[in-house]
């Protein structure tokens, strides 16, 4: 399964809010098995969330959007949603009753666009706060961009996520990385397993693979070779 990743949100374009949303899933869905192509962020503007929800729905099985969500001027994501689709943005009798049956709302009480969501669009109820999220068509998902709602959402539909799962151990090596060409090149003739460096104050290599077996296999070899700080398993 192939996915894209959308950020609808001004703050994070200027620097005033950490993607974190960007991460925490991308992490899920490798857990998943699930291959994220594209993350991108986007301004709180509908045409942009429309063409880029367009484009990314045309090339991958899923699309995630998360952020800009609500009844406020800035949340914009379910009109951007909708005009991707060619739909209008109405009040979704199933999100109405969950408000009032679980939110403590009552009815006339809703802030208008609270509880509106793209025609025909299957909704996600916000167990930690309010406003709901969606499913429009099985491919894009809806999610808020406050983080432990967004996090509680995408527990509600993570096994539509699926993919073949891989064994990954990394390797954190106390050497510069540039004195590991040589053994990176050889690691990666000797096993067929996806090999990635990542520097920092240690270097990071990440070997993973469906074959658990060859996995351990290569970081095995690897860490006969390598000053080794330590080795985890995921």
């Amino acid at each position: 399964m192939h996915v894209a990743v959308i950020n609808v949100g001004d703050e994070i374009l200027a620097g005033d809010t950490t993607n974190t949303n960007a991460t925490w899933l991308c992490d899920r869905l490798d857990e998943r098995g699930v291959d994220v192509e594209r993350v991108a962020v986007v301004p709180d503007r509908i045409a942009d969330i429309a063409r880029l929800v367009n484009e990314y729905r045309a090339e991958y099985d899923a699309v995630i959007v998360t952020g800009g969500l609500g009844p406020t001027h800035d949340d914009v994501t379910m009109d951007g949603v909708a005009a991707a689709f060619g739909r209008e943005v109405e009040r979704n009798p199933d999100a109405v009753e969950w408000l009032v049956e679980h939110g403590g709302y009552e009815r006339d009480d809703l802030v208008e666009g609270t509880s509106h969501l793209p025609a025909g669009a299957r909704v996600l109820h916000n167990d930690v706060g309010v406003a709901p999220g969606c499913v429009v068509d099985d491919e894009v998902y809806v999610l808020p961009g406050v983080p432990p709602e967004m996090k509680g959402m995408f527990e509600q539909v993570a096994e539509e996520f699926a993919g073949e799962r891989t064994h990954t151990v990394v390797v954190t090596v106390d050497e510069p990385e540039s004195a590991l060409l040589d053994r990176l090149g050889d690691l990666r003739e000797r096993f067929d397993v996806g090999v990635g460096s990542y520097p920092g104050e240690y270097v990071r290599v990440k070997l993973k693979d469906a074959d658990s077996e060859a996995v351990e296999a290569a970081a095995e070899w690897l860490s006969e070779r390598v000053d080794v700080v330590e080795t985890e398993e995921r």
